[in-house]
Order: C-alpha cells, then sequence, then structure tokens
C-alpha cells in the first residue's frame, strides 16, 4: 500500500513540475510562430524575399534549390489579390491564417494556364463579389479566409545558378494587395 501511496505521489508531482515548465517556456515559444516571423519580414501587402541564412530568429527556405517570398495580409476591410506571372521552372503558393493553418494551396501544375491569380476574403466579402460578378475577377479563384490576417508564402524552384535570376525577378514583381473590391 505504501508503494502505491508513493507512486501516486511522485506521479502527481512530476505532473506538477511538467505543467509548470510548460507555462513558463510558452513566451518564449510565443514570438517564434510563423505568422509572426512573417510580419517582422517587412510591410503587409508585398512579398518579401526571404534571405539564405538559416538563423533561427528569420525565416528561410532551407532548401538550396528553392527561393521563397511571404506577403502578410488583412481582409478585415478589403479583400487581397495575389498574383504572380512568369515564365519559371516551378512554382506553388500557400495561404496561412494568422494561426498557421492552411487554407489554400496550388502552385502551377494546378493553375489555368500556369498563372497565379487568388483573392482571399472573408466570407462577407465573397458574398458581395459572387453577387456582383466583376469582369476583372472572372478567371480568379476565391479564396474564404476564416480569420482577418493571415500570410501567404510563394516559392520557386532553381534547379540550376541560370535559373537564379528569373526566379528573383518572379517573385519579386508577385502581387499581394488590397483590391478595391467589393
Amino acid at each position: 500500500m505504501l508503494k502505491l501511496v508513493f507512486a501516486v505521489f511522485v506521479g502527481l508531482v512530476g505532473a506538477a513540475v511538467l505543467h509548470l515548465i510548460i507555462l513558463l517556456s510558452t513566451p518564449h515559444f510565443s514570438n517564434r510562430d510563423a505568422y509572426t516571423r512573417s510580419l517582422a519580414q517587412g510591410a503587409p501587402n508585398l512579398f518579401h524575399l526571404l534571405n539564405e541564412n538559416r538563423e533561427k530568429t528569420s525565416l528561410s527556405s532551407g532548401d538550396p534549390f528553392m527561393r521563397v517570398a511571404v506577403c502578410t495580409f488583412d481582409v478585415a476591410e478589403k479583400p487581397t489579390r495575389l498574383a504572380a506571372f512568369g515564365v519559371v521552372p516551378f512554382w506553388s503558393v500557400s495561404v496561412f491564417d494568422s494561426a498557421s493553418n492552411e487554407i489554400f494551396s496550388m502552385n502551377d501544375r494546378t493553375s489555368a494556364g500556369g498563372e497565379m491569380d487568388i483573392l482571399v476574403a472573408n466570407q462577407v466579402q465573397l458574398a458581395a463579389l459572387r453577387k456582383a460578378q466583376p469582369e476583372g475577377l472572372s478567371k480568379s479563384i476565391l479564396v474564404e479566409a476564416g480569420q482577418s490576417k493571415g500570410y501567404a508564402v510563394l516559392r520557386t524552384m532553381v534547379p540550376q545558378p541560370s535559373f537564379s535570376e528569373e526566379a528573383t525577378r518572379f517573385l519579386s514583381e508577385a502581387k499581394c494587395e488590397q483590391t478595391q473590391w467589393p
């Protein structure tokens, strides 16, 4: 009986210590999420090329054959349009909410004509867009954002050094801007 009481006591003390460690370490990890690090890259509604350093405090691609750009946005007032045009061997885009949950992704193989044209909006804005059916959005992919804040990650492949200039141009000219719709 004494061994059982001792085992329960040790288990409870161990659980209490573990919970205390988790609670005290939360502030240390809370500023390391992808959304917060994306905000630190620069102004919102612009794609920012990520550098190739591998510091833990900054975002980086981690893959020497990929170039990456990130854009933060807020669709509370107006929808955000993501667009990129150019000839690169491969590109992909992922849209995340501020909790880093992926809400949409696609690549050049699944897009219409290899072009990226995405409109990220909240539920009310999407309803107004579908009702108005603006001419300029006929080929755009409409993505519903459950949260108003989020970020998009645009990647392109650089299989050889000769592709580097075109990949950098593709990412630099990519658009991440608020639109006038609805």
